[in-house]
């Protein structure tokens, strides 16, 4: 696995985060809101200069940032490439990014897509799904949607997946497989919340008629 070498020395690519991971439970939003307040204190350390807290920033967020680019290019070695790209580029930018409401991994996953975007900026864009680790078992539920996508097998919905148009794949692998919110979708994807929703829906609407007969 190759590495992304910063001022502070050489992270490997990826790590487990070093970040805690919300439980589910009673304190579950206690815990998430301790944990939203460790990341933006990474950050604020991060913005002025402390190579360590950008280190956990990149142990945290490392994995999100692989697995999109991954499902977009298909390739280890290439999302390898842009995933150190993207850790670079924020490391140089990172004075430039503000709250207002943005999640650090959003911008890091925004990074990344446009990344992707030009590195295939010569040939038609298509979304490629190639990993059979599709559902993972500590998402959240998502109601409906979930259900659909809990029905179906890993073979099964990464070849329905595969045959929904490009934004409709974008929007499922954003929402369901690595579990970014609609506002943070609609910040990397360029649209309003509104219309993430009703792509959403589309998108599930879509899956739901692909499933098996003896899956219905």
């Amino acid at each position: 696995m190759s590495s992304l070498t910063l001022d502070a020395g050489v992270i490997p690519l990826p790590r487990r985060s070093s970040v805690p991971s919300v439980r589910t439970g009673d304190r579950a939003d206690e815990l998430a809101d301790d944990r939203a307040e460790m990341l933006k204190a990474l950050v604020l350390r991060a913005r002025d200069g402390d190579a360590e807290a950008f280190g956990s920033l990149y142990d945290h967020y490392v994995e999100l940032v692989y697995r999109y680019v991954y499902y977009r290019v298909g390739s280890h070695a290439l999302t390898e490439d842009l995933t150190s790209e993207t850790f670079l580029r924020a490391l140089r930018r990172i004075r430039d990014f503000h709250w207002q409401g943005k999640d650090f991994g959003a911008w890091l996953v925004t990074i990344a897509r446009n990344l992707v975007a030009d590195h295939f900026k010569s040939g038609r864009y298509r979304l490629e799904i190639c990993t059979a680790e599709l559902l993972e078992p500590d998402r959240p539920q998502e109601g409906p949607e979930r259900a659909v996508l809990d029905s179906m097998t890993n073979r099964t919905l990464l070849a329905a997946v595969r045959r929904l148009g490009s934004e409709q794949q974008e929007c499922v692998v954003l929402r369901f497989l690595h579990g970014l919110s609609v506002a943070e979708t609609a910040l990397i994807m360029g649209k309003k919340t509104g219309a993430i929703k009703a792509l959403q829906y589309r998108a599930v609407r879509s899956l739901a008629r692909m499933l098996p007969d003896d899956l219905r």
